[in-house]
């Protein structure tokens, strides 16, 4: 079995490392998209974030992974948790991490009739796709804003609703797809679709360190681990232990995290001076405030909270201004500073 490189061996890229944890602490906050250049970590941080987490426990004859403690009323379309009367095998497998490649076909994606048994057997099966791969897991796209636009609605409706329809040749499957999306994109080759980047609730930058001790020391560690990536993981394991443990302890108190009217107040007035369109950032600004609240083992949701993630909340949702050449990152600190001061 490949292992990851640790998600705690990263060095530097803090926002990208928090955006991920406050996506894995809350999957509904709608993914994180991550602009910048290449070989800086992305796709490192997500499989070793997936690696970081426990096990996800399954309905074992279900090719969906079911999750046995969900509604039966939300599996999969065939699965057994729907039978009544009946008590699937449960078992356990890892967070599931998968690929969007960018030249896949709409039926790889979605699913497809399985034309050999179909033929061979006379049976209609369906395949599952990439969606119903990457259910209760991460799907990561990388280089998403060259995403060939059909592909780009279907994962629009997916997103909206959390299910996927297919319907092929006389069968019609409908099953869960609900997924933690993480994109990544250099802007230089291609605007991301306003449609697709509003989906997401976070959006972060990362670049290449010009830190030289910094530089130096992502290489050593890099090194370390493909001379020996046993060695080092377990060299890290404590480290992984104890951010597994932050997490899911967020998880498990994010209901009782309290959100006051003044933060609701305060990420309004925000929104409202940047100019974000429609109420989508003030509800990701204060779900994203309530997961980092949790992970700190804080009560409710503060000031510092928000401040800490309005930028990675809000930039990808502001209108261009041609007349202030600022950067939206800048607009929104500049507007925090001249609302609540410094």
């Amino acid at each position: 079995m490949r292992i990851a490189f640790p998600f705690t061996a990263i060095v530097g890229q803090d926002d990208m490392k928090l955006a991920m944890l406050i996506a894995a602490t809350d999957p509904g906050i709608g993914g994180v998209m991550v602009f910048g250049d290449r070989g800086t970590g992305k796709s490192t941080a997500v499989r070793g974030l997936a690696a970081l987490l426990p096990p996800i426990k399954m309905v074992k004859a279900c090719q969906y992974h079911c999750d046995p403690r969900a509604d039966r009323s939300s599996c999969a379309t065939g699965c057994v948790h729907r039978l009544d009367g009946q008590t699937p095998d449960v078992g356990e497998m890892a967070t599931p991490v998968v690929d969007f490649p960018l030249g896949a076909t709409e039926d790889r994606v979605v699913g497809a009739l399985d034309l050999e048994r179909a033929l061979t057997q006379g049976e209609k099966h369906f395949e599952p796709g990439l969606l119903a791969r990457a259910h209760r897991g991460f799907l990561y796209i990388d280089e998403v804003n060259l995403l060939d636009d059909h592909l780009v609605d279907l994962l629009l409706d997916v997103a909206a609703s959390g299910e996927n329809v297919v319907e092929r040749e006389g069968l019609s499957v409908r099953h869960p797809a609900r997924f933690v999306l993480i994109g990544s994109g250099n802007p230089e080759e291609g605007e991301l679709r306003p449609q697709l980047l509003d989906r997401f609730g976070l959006s972060v930058d990362v670049k290449t360190p010009d830190d030289l001790a910094l530089r130096v020391e992502v290489v050593r560690r890099r090194d370390s681990f493909d001379r020996d990536s046993a060695g080092f993981a377990a060299r890290q394991a404590e480290a992984e232990a104890a951010v597994r443990e932050k997490i899911v302890s967020a998880r498990g108190r994010l209901s009782e995290i309290e959100t006051p009217d003044a933060a609701l107040e305060w990420a309004s007035r925000l929104c409202m001076a940047v100019g974000v369109d429609g109420l989508r950032g003030e509800l990701t600004l204060i779900r994203a405030a309530r997961a980092v609240a949790a992970l700190e083992g804080d009560t409710k949701v503060e000031d510092h909270h928000l401040r800490g993630i309005a930028v990675m909340a809000l930039r990808h949702r502001l209108r261009r201004n041609p007349l202030d050449e600022t950067g939206s990152s800048t607009r929104i600190e500049r507007a925090m500073t001249d609302l609540f001061g410094s």
